[in-house]
């Protein structure tokens, strides 16, 4: 069916992921100015990739913020298999809805 790489996959050999409870506060702490960004919810169960639960690893580190500090996040180490994604929506929907 086709697959999903993040430009992370390639450079840090991982896709930085976030539970549907973290994503207000990464939003917060490193993509307040990007609008056009969606939320993909993935199922674990189709997932053909493995993920591990990990300390954040920021792509802008001086934003960094001690509340994300203490949660880990998963991190998927290859490609999403499109199968898996249950749905894809523009960040601002999925805060809104």
């Amino acid at each position: 069916m086709g697959e999903y790489r993040a430009y992370s996959l390639k450079n840090e050999g991982f896709i930085h992921c976030s539970t549907l409870e973290q994503i207000p506060k990464v939003v917060a702490a490193f993509y307040q100015n990007q609008p056009d960004l969606l939320v993909l919810a993935i199922s674990p169960e189709q997932l053909q990739s493995p993920v591990k639960w990990e300390q954040p690893q920021h792509p802008n580190p001086e934003n960094a913020t001690l509340e994300l500090e203490k949660e880990t996040f998963p991190h998927i180490y290859g490609a999403i298999n499109l199968e898996s994604v249950v749905f894809v929506k523009p960040l601002q929907e999925f805060i809104n809805s």
